[in-house]
């Protein structure tokens, strides 16, 4: 007979049809079998915690036959099972099983292309002001990130556009005496003439004012409401006017009153009770868990932490807003009453740029979305329980990054310390500017911008270190004839300990961006090209052409073609890895050393000494004035 308590087990040996048990007067058991829903069974057991009131119980059910005891699990499992069932035909939001939904969803929702397709976003821009130099930074390091990945060889879809509903969007159409859909268009427009002037080269620019957006948000919202996430309830909170959205009492620093409240960071808060449309949010905690136990989903994963925070302190989300509070949104497709939370209807549109809900959508799905830390918690809680929600993949990853800050305080269009992006070209040129935000910025901070310090770095490094050596290698006391020699010969010619180093800087640059890139420090990348420039400049100092040739005999001659040819693949190779960061200028440049759009690709960082593409004749650069950079004066 086998008795049971939770720490001694006194079982001699039970043998079961393809079943042994051996355990011993101990706390350890020894379990040898083939039939591992046994093993699974006992265990269950022991842990429940009423497993002591029950061990006689269990005992003498024991003393059944193997087939019986075997029988009654089986039994009980096909009941359980058929419960579970029931309960996820009315109530799908209950059940949870691991891995989660998305890692099993039907091969037609996801994307069979998810290695050479890659879908890159920005946040799409709200006009309730014209842009600042912090949507430029956001824009161009999703540009930049977009063109690495081409240079690579994938399929890229750029998409941005504007976000153009909610309440704050009203009234600037009102302060501005302008009809809002007028109003919207001429706001959005301003930031699509940014992204064109700034040379981001999108696939698609959308707004959520278009009526296939609209479409795409009431289908989005039904897939929630069909799969039982979407409830009727009354939601009473504090509510953060500037952003247009519930927080939690986390986020509430200072109370001025029952109904009045502030933010950390200064936001108005107002105590708000509604009847409306509720998502079922808290059913998707586990969720949310499971996607960001992958430590590279967020990227810098110092902003993964904050999510994991606000996850404790989650609350069934308020999706819609009685119409008469927020009329200028877009209406629930079943109720004429309400209009839908304006951030729900945003993120849909990373769905709708796409082609959603028509299945072209799963070509590039999901997406690597670039966003700013202040609308972290809305795409990175907020937006993957709707997918997932859904019955769709949630993002691959999101690249997070800091504020633009003037004198250490964020920069606001609501406070108007915004640094227009017109005036700032002005000054800078786009190139300049582009190359000066990507340059600065670090994801894991927040950059200061300073208008002394843009011109300083830009003087420095494009005008001085980019631009002069360029100078250098065609001015006429050297190369008159403005000659591109061949440029696998300078491998074998150099002796100089300045020269070996450049090229094994030279020899390690494409591989040591590569990396940057890919970890989304861009700013290194761009270390990496400045530092092996500065080394081809002291190489050209050293060898001192101008010397070179006014000695007229063979050797120096050679020496002078290796140093200028040198200098010139510092420059190809340095223009590929910048093209992702300034490709007009770099485009320009590579055009000027001749270098044919078919050999821009990231394999040919690799200098051609180390490959077979090298030239073997002589070519002739234009004759007219060259000048990449000018420099920028006080």
């Amino acid at each position: 007979m086998a008795t049971f308590s939770r720490n001694i087990v006194r079982l001699s040996v039970l043998t079961f049809k393809n079943v042994s048990i051996i355990t011993s007067n101990c706390n350890k058991r020894y379990i040898m079998m083939s039939r591992a829903r046994l093993e699974k069974a006992v265990e269950n057991l022991e842990k429940n915690p009423f497993f002591n009131k029950y061990a006689d119980k269990i005992a003498r059910f024991q003393q059944t036959s193997p087939e019986e005891f075997l029988q009654r699990v089986e039994s009980q499992e096909k009941k359980l099972q058929q419960k579970k069932v029931r309960l996820s035909r009315s109530f799908p939001f209950l059940l949870r099983k691991r891995p989660p939904p998305w890692t099993h969803i039907q091969k037609s929702n996801f994307s069979d292309h998810a290695v050479k397709n890659m879908y890159i976003t920005t946040p799409i821009f709200y006009v309730n002001a014209g842009p600042h130099i912090g949507h430029v930074y956001t824009a161009v390091l999703a540009d930049a990130i977009a063109r690495f990945n081409t240079m690579l060889g994938h399929s890229v879809f750029l998409c941005t556009g504007t976000d153009e509903h909610g309440t704050k969007v009203q009234k600037a159409a009102n302060t501005a005496a302008l009809p809002i859909p007028e109003y919207c268009t001429r706001v959005s427009r301003q930031f699509q003439d940014v992204c064109d002037n700034f040379q981001v080269q999108y696939s698609r620019f959308i707004r959520t004012t278009e009526t296939r957006h609209r479409e795409a948000v009431h289908h989005f919202w039904n897939r929630l409401e069909n799969n039982g996430h979407i409830y009727r309830g009354k939601y009473a909170g504090w509510y953060n006017v500037s952003e247009e959205a519930f927080v939690s009492d986390k986020e509430v620093l200072h109370k001025s009153s029952a109904t009045n409240a502030f933010t950390e960071s200064g936001d108005v808060l107002e105590w708000t009770e509604e009847d409306g449309y509720k998502f079922r949010l808290t059913s998707f905690v586990d969720d949310l868990k499971y996607w960001l136990k992958d430590e590279n989903v967020i990227q810098p994963a110092m902003y993964r932490n904050s999510l994991v925070f606000w996850l404790d302190d989650l609350r069934d989300l308020s999706i819609s807003r009685p119409v008469e509070r927020v009329p200028w949104a877009i209406r629930t497709p079943s109720d004429e009453s309400h209009t839908i939370y304006v951030w729900l209807d945003a993120l849909v549109n990373y769905l709708t740029a796409l082609g959603y809900p028509d299945k072209s959508f799963t070509e590039f799905w999901p997406p690597v979305q670039v966003i700013g830390k202040d609308i972290l918690k809305f795409h990175g809680i907020y937006w993957p329980a709707f997918l997932i929600a859904a019955g769709l993949e949630p993002p691959k990853k999101l690249v997070c990054h800091g504020h633009w800050v003037i004198q250490d305080k964020k920069m606001s269009k609501s406070k108007g310390n915004v640094i227009s992006p017109s005036t700032a070209v002005r000054d800078f040129t786009e190139e300049g500017l582009r190359y000066f935000l990507l340059r600065q910025a670090t994801l894991q901070a927040d950059a200061n911008y300073n208008k002394s310090k843009v011109r300083k770095v830009l003087n420095s490094e494009l005008a001085d270190t980019l631009g002069n050596l360029i100078n250098r290698c065609f001015g006429p006391a050297i190369n008159p004839n403005k000659v591109l020699h061949n440029s696998a010969e300078y491998a074998d010619i150099l002796e100089s300990d300045v020269a070996r180093r450049n090229i094994s800087s030279l020899e390690d640059l494409g591989e040591k961006a590569k990396k940057h890139y890919e970890e989304y420090n861009l700013h290194h990348a761009i270390e990496a090209v400045m530092d092996t420039l500065h080394i081809t400049n002291q190489m050209f100092e050293y060898h001192q052409p101008w010397c070179l040739i006014k000695c007229k005999d063979p050797d120096s001659l050679k020496e002078l073609e290796a140093v200028i040819s040198l200098a010139l693949e510092n420059l190809r190779v340095a223009a590929l890895v910048l093209h992702p960061i300034i490709p007009k200028l770099t485009s320009e440049l590579l055009e000027f050393l001749q270098v044919p759009m078919e050999r821009r690709t990231w394999n040919d960082t690799k200098p051609l000494h180390l490959t077979s593409a090298s030239h073997s004749t002589r070519r002739h650069v234009p004759s007219e004035n060259i000048m990449f950079f000018r420099k920028i004066k006080n």
